[in-house]
């Protein structure tokens, strides 16, 4: 994470809300409470902000500058509207092609699986407003560029945006061990929208009633599971290959 990912001090932070940064995560001080905290707390409240309490200990790993108990990531790419990537893809067309990324958690992985998705012609990524890897100058190095061209969607209610593209006329799939059919036993070529949850949890289980199909990619060695981005570029490459096949 380079100094440039990073606003530290409560007055600082509250500056960049106004401004209409793009901010990634605010951490704030575990126990931490003065005229400018409840400040800087009511003004996240009002513009519907999320934030983490995190121990002194943590802030303190991310710098050794004064951070007054408060430390704002930002974010490096300005996240898209869902709406407009799917009326857009539909307008145009085409048949809207997404990837929905549950507690994708290591920036590794993160960008590794948005360099797979930006070169298969994904029209956007989608992940939570918490719980992901932040999108900072790391991940859009480990994603060779490619987050400067992929749509980023961070959605609120992961069940209520798979909830959303039912609705929108698109099949959703989660991609987990707890399937019984394999990916390669399903259709795939029309509007499609991809699940792929965390290596240690998994997609959650109230993500997994939502979607309309569960599908695994067969296993057939000893350790029973993929990296998430190389299972992610499996998956993805799968309904590639099935657009391709019925174009």
């Amino acid at each position: 994470m380079t100094k440039s990912d990073m606003i530290y001090g409560t007055r600082a932070v509250m500056e960049a809300i106004k401004a209409g940064r793009q901010i990634e995560r605010i951490l704030i001080q575990k126990g931490i409470s003065n005229e400018l905290v409840r400040e800087l707390l009511q003004l996240l409240r009002s513009n519907g902000m999320t934030f983490t309490y995190v121990p002194q200990e943590k802030l303190n790993r991310l710098t050794t500058k004064n951070h007054q108990g408060v430390i704002c990531l930002l974010s490096s790419v300005e996240y898209a509207s869902l709406d407009n990537i799917v009326h857009a893809a539909f307008s145009e067309g085409r048949e809207p092609f997404l990837l929905m990324l549950d507690q994708i958690t290591d920036v590794r992985n993160f960008g590794a699986i948005a360099r797979t998705a930006e070169c298969a012609g994904i029209d956007a990524l989608i992940i939570p407003e918490k719980g992901n890897a932040p999108i900072t100058s790391d991940a859009m190095k480990t994603s060779a560029g490619a987050l400067n061209h992929l749509p980023v969607c961070r959605e609120k209610d992961l069940k209520k945006t798979v909830t959303y593209l039912r609705e929108s006329g698109i099949a959703v799939v989660a991609c987990t061990e707890k399937a019984t059919k394999l990916i390669y036993e399903i259709e795939l070529k029309g509007p499609v929208a991809l699940i792929m949850g965390s290596e240690e949890d998994g997609i959650s289980d109230a993500l997994l009633r939502s979607a309309d199909e569960l599908v695994k990619i067969p296993m057939k060695g000893e350790i029973g599971s993929l990296n998430v981005s190389v299972a992610a570029g499996i998956a993805i490459y799968e309904v590639v290959r099935q657009k391709i096949r019925n174009s």
